[in-house]
């Protein structure tokens, strides 16, 4: 993990990080433009609307290749939200994703929020233990038909 380096996003990388995270996604559960949509509309908001100090997109690299990402947004004055957690599969278990959600939190924490909240998917079963390592509990479940899938939505939250 030593030659692992996060950091902040520059010019490009809103692009990489939506057309790795739609292709990997449809190649790995199936889903379809809408999840893309998705986050392209997160990623532009993200770029229209930022807020330095904080929000903060954090690119994950190692020997100058991308690995990974997470951001963390405001949603009120009190509560951030993390989103578009994301790690390359070739990268997987090497604890990319818990230095990135670490990260976010530490940040979040710095930046005076009093808590963190995500929506995610049941089936992302390897970010869903990294946010129960890091404390987060799950406030509500429902079913949806998004992405093309038939999915469980989960919230969960983090109070600091």
């Amino acid at each position: 993990m030593a030659d692992l380096r996060l950091r902040e996003h520059r010019p490009g990388d809103m692009g990489w990080v939506i057309h790795r995270q739609a292709a990997l996604y449809c190649q790995e559960y199936g889903w379809n433009e809408e999840f893309e949509a998705l986050l392209a509309e997160i990623a532009a908001a993200f770029l229209r609307e930022f807020k330095p100090g904080r929000e903060r997109c954090w690119i994950a690299e190692r020997d100058g290749r991308t690995l990974g990402s997470v951001f963390l947004v405001r949603d009120t004055d009190e509560v951030a939200k993390l989103r578009m957690l994301y790690v390359e599969p070739s990268a997987r278990g090497q604890g990319v994703g818990r230095a990135l959600v670490a990260e976010c939190l530490r940040f979040a924490r710095a930046a005076g929020y009093l808590s963190v909240t995500l929506w995610t998917n049941d089936i992302l079963t390897a970010a869903r233990k990294i946010y129960v390592d890091e404390g987060f509990r799950l406030v509500s479940e429902e079913k949806h038909h998004s992405f093309g899938q038939d999915l469980v939505g989960q919230y969960w939250r983090l109070d600091f």
